[in-house]
């Protein structure tokens, strides 16, 4: 049975749970809530998919039109969302951490983060994510990309050829899913749309099969019911299923009838839910802002009476840029298009040049003495890697990948990789640093070219090394174990952003923060694996509570980001070894 479809309450109702549940989930307190995302997918393929239709058999498809609609829909919010976000971090933003907000705001306004994000993060999981205030702007690449290419098919396919859609896009949906299921590059499959196109077309197909009509299935509840199971409970089961799950139970949703279930009624039409509904595209655009300079300014770690707090807040500014913002834009009777595109173009154009000038600059604007960095040392000088003085120290040190000389030094062989070139620093910083002839290798998996180093070396370091690697390593090459340190494991938190915003508090320079018990884990681990023969970094700066400092004694930055040592960082364990 069937019945024609009118205004939807429960679609509303289920953007609710999808926004909520991404809410919650970056707030660090629903492990599948990141699934939100994928619900969020299912409504828009279906919903712009029976639009299109539907204007494509009365052949009056409009590719201009679709596209004005889309720009009246999403790019105001993203451009007011991404201006608060720059000037906000203008202000209370470390370089790195400004220079990386920058090429968010410029890859977001072109619906291209996730592909920034493929490139720089790739791992969406990385805590430091938790930072940025433009994280989540990745859902709407893909679905921009999708809105982008996906109306062009109709093109070809208008009036009567509008039969050849379906098996098209079935065609389409297969292929994706088959990339999916069998693709084993994680990031690619998480961030880019050939990988994402099916969780959209299969609401489409939804679309066109059922084109205006819905079924009456008397349990249609069980697919809310089944959702909701997916993001609360902690199913153990592999997450692609989950995904595929939750894909096919918010399908099921959008093709029933509610059938006048009670249970349906209540969870998803009363007036909270078709209300959150509503306003979930501001609440989706605002919830990341609040929660990443929550983090960054006030408190890294967010418990639940602030999470009460900070919901309200995003309540409060998701209605006003609703009221304010989403709907004057979308009623062509308050802004005509010709003053939407060119209001959007004007701010589009300011925000962007903003973002690349300061990008350019590598996000210095003002002096930052605990970084020693100062504003009047920032070039434009775009490109150049070195540009940031902390990764260019941590890199010259490639350039000692070399043989040994033929001084009388005492021959040091440092091996492994960044935090390798971190202890490779602090022994150039140390006093003994004259005497030392240094050789670095980064990689010894892929060299055959090493052993002389090795014969001739007086010490062999290595970096966080485990006895498996140890194994391989002696299974390809000779060499005397006695010479053999290992150098410890290091974490200073997971961003600076919080202790560079108490800067006019008394006890600043003091500051300590507890070791991830992680990092804890991973040295005492190693310090039982090498014993004496381990340089335990941790032990050298942890006090009797397992905190250590953030800054040196004449309050420098220890780490720019909370793994790698500042020139500063190098000198201070140089000193203390």
């Amino acid at each position: 049975m069937t019945k024609a479809e009118t205004y939807r309450k429960d679609i509303d109702g289920l953007r609710a749970i999808a926004v909520l549940a991404v809410i919650v989930f970056h707030m660090g307190f629903l492990p599948n809530g990141y699934l939100g995302v994928d619900i969020f997918f299912a409504i828009s393929g279906y919903l712009i998919t029976k639009i299109v239709y539907n204007e494509a058999l009365k052949s009056e498809f409009s590719i201009v039109k679709f596209y004005l609609r889309r720009i009246r829909r999403i790019i105001p919010l993203v451009l007011f969302i991404s201006v608060i976000a720059f000037v906000v971090g203008f202000f209370v933003m470390l370089p790195d951490d400004l220079e990386n907000l920058c090429q968010s705001i410029i890859a977001t306004n072109a619906f291209a983060n996730n592909v920034l994000l493929l490139i720089t993060t790739g791992n969406y999981w990385d805590v430091v994510n938790e930072y940025k205030p433009l994280m989540h702007t990745w859902s709407l690449g893909v679905e921009e990309q999708f809105y982008f290419l996906y109306p062009i098919l109709f093109l070809f396919v208008n009036g009567k050829r509008v039969r050849y859609i379906l098996p098209i896009l079935v065609f389409l949906t297969v292929l994706s899913l088959v990339l999916f299921a069998f693709s084993t590059n994680q990031a690619q499959s998480f961030y880019t749309l050939p990988f994402r196109f099916f969780e959209l077309a299969l609401g489409g197909l939804a679309a066109i099969v059922f084109h205006n009509r819905l079924i009456t299935f008397k349990y249609n509840v069980l697919f809310i019911i089944g959702i909701l199971a997916i993001l609360v409970m902690p199913i153990d089961i592999q997450p692609n299923i989950k995904l595929f799950l939750t894909i096919i139970f918010s399908t099921g949703v959008l093709i029933s009838a509610n059938n006048n279930n009670r249970l349906t009624s209540f969870i998803l039409e009363n007036e909270i839910m078709v209300g959150i509904g509503k306003i979930s595209f501001s609440l989706y655009m605002w919830h990341q802002i609040v929660l990443a300079y929550t983090r960054y300014i006030f408190i890294p770690k967010i418990g639940f009476s602030e999470s009460l707090i900070l919901i309200t807040l995003m309540f409060i500014l998701s209605i006003a840029s609703y009221n304010w913002i989403e709907q004057p834009f979308r009623d062509k009777n308050k802004i005509s298009t010709k003053s939407l595109l060119w209001a959007t173009s004007s701010v589009l154009l300011l925000i962007c040049g903003a973002s690349f000038y300061i990008y350019a600059k590598g996000g210095i604007v003002r002096d930052i003495p605990e970084l020693e960095l100062s504003s009047s040392d920032a070039r434009l000088n775009m490109g150049n890697k070195e540009r940031n003085i902390h990764i260019a120290y941590n890199a010259k040190i490639y350039d000692l990948d070399k043989n040994f000389s033929k001084h009388n030094k005492i021959k040091v062989l440092v091996i492994g990789n960044s935090f390798a070139r971190d202890w490779t620093n602090v022994l150039l910083e140390s006093d003994v640093a004259a005497n030392l002839d240094i050789s670095y290798i980064s990689d010894v998996q892929n060299r055959n070219d090493i052993q002389d180093r090795l014969d001739q070396a007086n010490y062999i370091f290595m970096s966080e090394m485990n006895n498996d690697y140890y194994k391989r390593l002696q299974s390809k090459f000779t060499f005397d174990n006695t010479k053999v340190w290992v150098v410890g494991t290091k974490n200073f938190g997971s961003n600076n952003g919080v202790f560079y915003n108490r800067r006019n508090t008394e006890g600043y320079c003091a500051q300590r923060i507890p070791m991830n018990k992680e990092f804890i884990h991973v040295n005492n681990d190693l310090k039982n694996q090498w014993g004496q023969r381990y340089i335990d970094l941790i032990g050298k700066i942890v006090d009797k509570d397992g905190t250590i400092p953030v800054f040196t004694p004449d309050c420098k930055f220890i780490s720019q980001d909370c793994r790698h040592l500042t020139r500063s960082g190098a000198v201070y364990f140089a000193q203390i070894l």
